[in-house]
């Protein structure tokens, strides 16, 4: 119809129109960044003067700013292996935590992989008058340790909370019980929790939630938020005259006649005879005829020069060399030293525990009353370089935290996934089995990790790390460790007979709940650390580099 324009005519205006479109809705997510982020550290330029290294001696590793590999995008580099780390970085305010839900996120990349070390943050609680950020280091306070640690048997992503104890005044660090796992790749990973501070935490690791946990939870949390009513009683000793042997000696037991306590485990065979064709002449070994002394031998300050032995040729074709003797054979008549036969103690009264009494560090409460955070602080030690942290965040919404996931970390991971993919691909190991080969890895570590296994975790630990960098072998390793595990549980089982606990006096051989004194719990994390270097040496000697 005349008058009407074509649509070829109105193209361009379409074109310009959806282009328009499109760069709002960038400006405008670019300003819903802006103005809903509490803190943000995307570390496009340099961090000197903003994050602030620690002066202590200790802390010898060197931060960089870096490009991530395959991007132009920059991150915080720990550049150096073998060192500790402490950088901090001072809030503009403090953040509070009461009554409101607060975002923490931040992505992490183990560009060589994590063998030992931490990659977690630490939101800093406001210290005390007069501190300064040169002096940030491990004992620094903190209201919240958020993130990713590995070495030996730990793999896990750290969430700890630090809580006053209103009765004693003191700080106990609650940590977070059945944690994620590290991801064990080399892409970049987001890590996020929401806190709720009235009620709950949730972990996310790429924006998939791994954890929800509850804070006043004692499933949840080791130790538990509120402490147990009552405790063993410190002062309570068990009588002299208590006696918990469940049995004893038979006192009316006496060693039979034919019980010769002297008699020899072995004895020889008698009835062994020497093999046809035994060469009693020849010595098992025989001087090297072909060996010569060497030029620079001095007789006076070398000695007498011998040539090197030989197997004797002619032992190898017979029943053997040299003067024969009766073999050994186990003595019938050994029955080792005589002990009495136990029986049950008649006067066993049961394990004897202290009484419970009331517990002074016991408080009530309907949610936490968690610190502000004042600060960032990265405080690790690792074996490996190449951890690059990138876009921290602190936002009071988790749309938000979705956006910039979608955003900033996304569209790398994208890429890396795809590089990644195709690497496993030309190595002719397919995405599916290498999706496997982790899960088992996983699920073996968590199984040396198990306590009752302890005397063999060092023996499963270098099983895992030969399937590791021999994947063909994994069937097999998968059998060793399954054949360790039955052998525990075997002795563990079979290895002996449990005694009955006999009934005794009341509120003495009954079980005592056990009650955790927040004046006396140490940090399972200083004890991660400094068992950390032996655990990395031992480690670092059967796996190589990556």
């Amino acid at each position: 119809m005349e008058g009407r324009p074509k649509i070829t005519e109105l193209r361009p205006l379409l074109l310009f129109l959806i282009a328009a479109s499109f760069a709002f809705q960038i400006h405008a997510s670019s300003q819903d960044h802006d103005l809903n982020a509490i803190f943000y550290e995307p570390f496009n330029e340099s961090f000197e003067g903003r994050w602030i290294a620690s002066a202590k001696d200790e802390y010898k590793g060197v931060w960089k700013l870096s490009k991530s590999e395959g991007h132009d995008d920059y991150g915080l580099l720990v550049s150096e292996k073998a060192r500790k780390y402490a950088l901090v970085k001072e809030l503009d305010e403090a953040v509070s935590l009461k009554d409101r839900t607060i975002v923490l996120q931040f992505e992490v990349r183990l560009q060589k992989s994590l063998e030992c070390g931490g990659a977690y943050l630490k939101y800093l609680r406001p210290q005390e008058a007069g501190w300064r950020p040169e002096g940030f280091d491990n004992d620094s306070p903190y209201s919240i340790m958020f993130g990713p640690d590995k070495c030996s048997t730990t793999n896990r992503v750290h969430y700890i909370f630090k809580h006053k104890n209103p009765k004693s005044g003191e700080y106990v660090e609650h940590h977070l019980k059945n944690t994620p796992t590290v991801p064990d790749d080399k892409l970049t990973h987001v890590y996020t929790a929401i806190v709720k501070a009235d009620s709950e935490v949730r972990i996310l690791v790429d924006g998939e939630e791994k954890k929800k946990a509850r804070f006043l939870s004692a499933q949840d949390f080791e130790p538990a938020l509120v402490p147990s009513k009552t405790i063993p009683d410190p002062n309570d000793k068990k009588p002299a005259a208590w006696d918990d042997r469940p049995k004893i000696p038979d006192p009316n037991a006496v060693k039979p006649d034919y019980w010769d306590e002297n008699a020899p485990i072995e004895i020889e065979d008698e009835e062994a005879v020497k093999p046809e064709g035994w060469l009693d002449d020849e010595p098992y070994e025989i001087d090297d005829p072909e060996a010569t002394k060497p030029e620079e031998w001095d007789d006076e300050e070398d000695g007498e020069w011998e040539p090197p032995k030989l197997e004797n040729p002619k032992c190898s074709l017979a029943p053997g060399c040299g003067k024969w003797k009766r073999p050994m054979k186990r003595n019938p008549a050994y029955k080792g030293k005589w002990h009495r036969p136990l029986i049950k103690n008649p006067s066993y009264k049961g394990v004897w525990k202290p009484q419970q009494i009331p517990n002074p560090h016991y408080f009530k409460t309907d949610k936490p009353d968690f610190e502000p955070i004042a600060a960032i602080g990265i405080e690790i030690w690792t074996m490996q370089d190449g951890i690059l942290f990138d876009n921290i965040l602190i936002a009071d919404s988790e749309k938000v935290a979705e956006s910039y996931r979608r955003t900033t970390w996304n569209p790398k991971f994208k890429v890396e996934k795809e590089k990644q993919r195709a690497e496993e691909a030309a190595a002719g190991l397919s995405f599916g089995l290498y999706s496997i080969h982790k899960i088992i890895f996983d699920l073996l570590y968590k199984i040396a990790g198990v306590s009752f296994l302890d005397a063999y975790n060092h023996k499963i630990i270098d099983l895992i790390d030969k399937a590791e960098k021999q994947p063909n072998i994994t069937t097999g390793v998968i059998v060793s460790v399954v054949v360790i595990l039955l052998t525990v549980l075997f002795k563990i089982l079979f290895g002996g007979k449990k005694h009955t606990v006999a009934a005794h006096e009341p509120n003495r051989g009954a079980a005592a709940e056990t009650a955790t004194n927040p004046g006396t719990r140490s940090s399972e994390v200083k004890a991660d650390e400094s068992d950390k270097e032996d655990a990395a040496l031992r480690r670092r000697s059967t796996r190589r580099e990556t």
